[in-house]
């Protein structure tokens, strides 16, 4: 295999379980969040905050499985 194949391949393969597991993570989160806003109404203020954050911070995962599969790309 040529260098290049395999700088695409790792390139592809950065990026798409960069994508996958995040994305189902923030699935997870939401749900779980949905469910115990459910459970307790009152709590609804606390759980969603958390709940952001959890998001915020799974999308940060994203983030920087992209920055890797770009600096895979270009260099």
């Amino acid at each position: 295999m040529d260098a290049e194949v395999v700088k695409l391949l790792a390139v592809a393969g950065t990026i798409s379980l960069g994508a996958i597991v995040p994305s189902l993570a923030i699935g997870m989160i939401g749900s779980k969040g949905v469910e115990a806003i459910g459970r307790n109404p009152e709590a609804a203020g606390k759980v969603q905050a958390a709940m952001i954050l959890a998001i915020a911070f799974a999308e940060a995962v994203a983030i920087y499985a992209l920055v890797v599969a770009l600096i895979l790309k270009f260099v």
